[in-house]
């Protein structure tokens, strides 16, 4: 009896595992309420795939964008908001999982970093620029005069001879 038992209660354990993982959120299966599936989309249009990174999760086929969008989908369906949903993306992966952050002195160089960049580019290349135009001005201060008629009549005079 004892052993019927157990093989009945390690039947069960596997159907209900089986169960278990059928019923579980794939990253694209849509959801039965569309109002629910509006707001899963518009969450995977928000959030940054942190792999692919210039692209959504709704856009990348990556895995751990997959593992996004089905975290997003479980967290909708147990009837968490928008704000809980992004708030727990945030706490796990930080700021940078959401394509438009907050700015905030965490995120300055999310936002600012790029244009500080350009600009110490371009104060560089002016630097350079202006650095060669004087050495160009300079250069040309140095420079010994033209010949005088008679220097050049000489000039032409021995050129003449080792021809």
């Amino acid at each position: 009896m004892r052993i019927a038992s157990r093989a009945l209660l390690a039947a069960a354990c596997v159907l209900l595992g089986l169960v278990a993982g059928a019923s579980a959120f794939t990253p694209d299966e849509p959801l039965a309420d569309a109002a629910l599936e509006a707001r899963v989309r518009a969450l995977h249009a928000e959030l940054r795939c942190l792999v692919c990174q210039g692209q959504s999760i709704a856009d990348s086929n990556a895995g751990l964008a997959q593992d996004m969008r089905a975290i997003v989908r479980e967290r909708i369906a147990a009837g968490a908001s928008d704000e809980e949903v992004t708030g727990f993306l945030v706490e796990r992966y930080g700021d940078y999982v959401l394509l438009d952050p907050p700015v905030k002195p965490e995120t300055y160089a999310l936002w600012f970093g790029p244009a500080a960049v350009f600009v110490a580019g371009a104060g560089l290349v002016f630097a350079l620029l202006r650095r060669a135009r004087t050495a160009a001005g300079a250069a040309g201060e140095a420079r010994p005069e033209p010949l005088s008629a008679e220097e050049r009549r000489r000039l032409d005079a021995l050129l003449d001879d080792d021809a």
